[in-house]
């Protein structure tokens, strides 16, 4: 199964030198490799990535599940059986992304198949990367029963 991990920035994020939070992102994403190839993606705007998404094309359609803080809200235990069932079932390709700065709009939401919350508080859109970076992570030890994850 892959795993696409996308961002929403501006032209300025996307050139120059790595930020710190870019460099923990990669380590977690290089983490999750021996689990489900895994990639990074960053887009200029909504319109690019649903465009992007809408050429993702396999056995299975493409999921996307998108970061809202109106989300569901999960716990890393749930949030590893709601992944490990994706995998269970066939799923070829998820995408997790991370929104624009004004939030994601309604057409961006019906071609989510879970609107995924890290908690009511806002975060800046690159701790929310590495946030949903280390939480795949996380997810896969939990499943893989590694013992990375202690139950706390």
């Amino acid at each position: 199964m892959q795993i696409t991990l996308v961002h929403i920035g501006a032209r300025s994020q996307r050139s120059g030198a790595k930020s710190a939070f870019e460099t923990l992102t990669a380590i977690y994403v290089e983490r999750i490799q021996p689990y489900h190839p895994t990639r990074t993606e960053l887009f200029a705007a909504e319109s690019d990535l649903l465009a992007w998404f809408a050429r993702q094309h396999g056995r299975a359609p493409a999921t996307l599940i998108l970061a809202d803080s109106r989300g569901r809200a999960l716990t890393s235990e749930q949030f590893a059986a709601w992944l490990g069932a994706r995998r269970d079932n066939g799923a070829q390709h998820l995408v997790f992304a991370i929104g624009p700065a004004d939030g994601w709009s309604d057409a961006a939401r019906t071609h989510a198949q879970l609107l995924l919350s890290f908690g009511a508080i806002t975060l800046a859109h690159e701790l929310a990367r590495l946030v949903a970076a280390e939480q795949i992570y996380r997810a896969c030890t939990i499943l893989a029963g590694h013992p990375y994850h202690g139950g706390h």
